[in-house]
């Protein structure tokens, strides 16, 4: 099975796609900035061929029939709201991945709303609680989240085709996904509405951040992420009343979907697995 499908929730239509066995367990993946729903292409074939199906949308401010552009629209509980409603069209709870933003979703997901899922793979993106417990070095790391506020400084740095491929390299972006960057993000106008995750923050509690997780996770951080501290993934176990499993990758970048592809749906499949493996 090999589909583009799409689904409707708060008046916006979201595009997914839709592979694998469809009548398997579900994986629903989650993409972050400035990446959609094809930085997953390279790890669904490991897990479709692991008998899964895969569920990979076009979040909110992608889909380009979601784009709201109001700041305030882009609060996080509205995006766990989107994906909830994905998994209500399945009709059974799943196994939640996300990188980036689509980790930060998929922490506030599992914790909101925890009947809905059954593992999560948070890639990159530590608990929300723990990476603002790191404090200071976190800071100096999250540099670019202030300059993301700006109106209109974010675009010009990003939608300046040169630079942006020069920016992206240097966070060690491999050339493909910035190619995609370049074709899906510029060239599709969806510039702002993807900053608006950034410029949505400050609309998100600071207790939707702090909610604390109750079903087994799985962390994964790469030593060579310029963006996240090392603390805030070992820092997750304290916001995980389940049980935990912290993935140190090396020698990687912060896209860790589209350098270790493999690497990783092995560790998704693990934590999919260890649910079986408790029974």
């Amino acid at each position: 099975m090999s589909a583009i499908t799409s689904y409707f929730h708060d008046g916006l239509t979201f595009e997914v796609s839709d592979q694998g066995p469809a009548r398997s367990e579900v994986v629903v993946l989650l993409h972050g900035f400035p990446q959609t729903r094809t930085s997953w292409d390279q790890v669904t074939p490991f897990l479709n061929e692991a008998g899964y199906r895969t569920l990979a949308p076009d979040l909110r401010g992608y889909s380009p029939a979601a784009r709201p552009r109001r700041r305030r629209d882009y609060n996080l509980r509205y995006m766990v709201d989107d994906v909830v409603a994905l998994i209500d069209e399945v009709g059974q709870p799943v196994h939640v991945v996300g990188h980036d933003w689509g980790a930060a979703t998929a922490w506030s997901l599992a914790a909101m709303r925890p009947e809905h899922v059954r593992t999560l793979t948070a890639v990159s993106v530590p608990h929300p609680g723990a990476m603002l417990s790191v404090g200071l070095p976190q800071l100096k790391k999250s540099w670019y989240m202030f300059v993301n506020q700006i109106p209109f400084a974010a675009e010009l740095l990003m939608s300046d085709r040169k630079r942006a491929r020069k920016v992206l390299r240097g966070t060690g972006m491999p050339p493909a996904a910035i190619d995609r960057y370049v074709t899906e993000i510029i060239d599709t106008g969806a510039m702002t509405t993807a900053l608006n995750w950034y410029r949505g923050l400050p609309f998100t509690s600071r207790k939707t951040l702090k909610s604390r997780v109750r079903v087994p996770t799985t962390m994964v951080w790469s030593d060579g992420d310029q963006f996240l501290h090392r603390l805030g993934a070992e820092r997750s176990v304290d916001y995980v009343d389940a049980d935990f499993k912290l993935e140190i990758m090396e020698g990687l970048s912060h896209w860790i979907p589209d350098e270790a592809p493999e690497q990783l749906a092995e560790i998704i499949l693990a934590r999919a697995a260890s649910i079986a493996d408790s029974h």
